[in-house]
């Protein structure tokens, strides 16, 4: 018995935690939080419920794991597209163009920001989706403003740039992207609305 127990306890996992919650993510990124049933998930995910929730917990406790991966891939994305080995337009350009490509996907649509697009209507009710959110949007200013205050100091931007200001309104031209995509704005549209913001940031006079 013992020796089974053993095996049992060493046999490797039989789904890649990773691919489901990225499986997950796909999903709640096209419905929404509530219209997301929990079968769906499970089917989607390749999971029956008792393994689901064994993993991940319950739908409340996935959703937020989705949340969190989300952020993290896209501070990630940002902070390798604004390296300093990049002149400040072209930087700003990297995010822009990462970004539409992530807004402009899905199989029944352009899905716009997972982070503004779901969290934004479950924060009315749920406090840690209001954190996760929150955080999100901080976590992208600041990601901003440290390329900004670089930007500063070595003349790309003005000598009185306020960087804490233009990383607001970068953010601000992210989010909007996010929702025009998802609202079925024209890839060029977009394009061109991106880089009206990067002219404003990098403006010196």
């Amino acid at each position: 018995m013992v020796q089974k127990m053993e095996k049992r306890r060493g046999r490797p996992r039989a789904y890649d935690p990773e691919q489901a919650l990225a499986q997950a993510t796909a999903i709640f990124w096209d419905a929404g939080y509530a219209a997301t049933s929990l079968d769906e998930l499970s089917a989607g995910m390749g999971m029956n419920r008792p393994s689901l929730y064994g993993a991940f917990g319950d739908k409340r406790a996935l959703y937020r794991r989705a949340l969190e991966r989300y952020k993290a891939m896209v501070a990630a994305g940002m902070r390798d597209a604004l390296g300093s080995g990049h002149a400040l337009p072209e930087g700003l350009r990297r995010v822009y163009g990462r970004a539409l490509a992530l807004f402009l996907s899905g199989e029944r649509g352009p899905r716009g920001c997972f982070l503004i697009g779901t969290a934004l209507t479950e924060a009315v009710t749920d406090p840690g989706a209001r954190v996760t959110l929150a955080d999100g949007l901080r976590t992208f200013d600041a990601l901003f403003e440290e390329r900004f205050r670089c930007a500063r100091s070595e003349g790309e931007l003005a000598a009185d740039a306020d960087p804490a200001a233009l990383a607001k309104i970068a953010s601000a031209a992210l989010q909007s992207l996010a929702i025009r995509a998802r609202a079925g704005e024209s890839r060029s549209a977009l394009e061109a609305t991106a880089e009206a913001a990067i002219a404003v940031i990098c403006r010196k006079g």
